[in-house]
């Protein structure tokens, strides 16, 4: 997959968990959310040997990786 495409999943990845999480963080966080959030749960699931293609499996790991990265930043503050 290609740079230009990561942050548009990125960026759609992060705005959807913003909208979940409410959360406010502005566009830029948003696409950083998503991409790490990607890249750190792709890492855990190449590790317990899984993992989903395509673009659709794509966009909800990183869906699902910028709504966990949101949680364990709140529970970070709050700790």
């Amino acid at each position: 997959m290609n740079i230009i495409l990561w942050i548009i999943i990125g960026g759609v990845a992060g705005w959807g968990a913003e909208q979940v999480m409410h959360s406010n963080h502005g566009i830029l966080m948003n696409i950083l959310l998503g991409i790490v959030g990607a890249v750190v749960l792709n890492a855990i699931l190449a590790l317990a040997g899984l993992a989903l293609g395509g673009i659709l499996g794509q966009l909800i790991v990183a869906f699902a990786g910028a709504c966990l990265l949101i949680w364990l930043g709140r529970r970070l503050r709050h700790a």
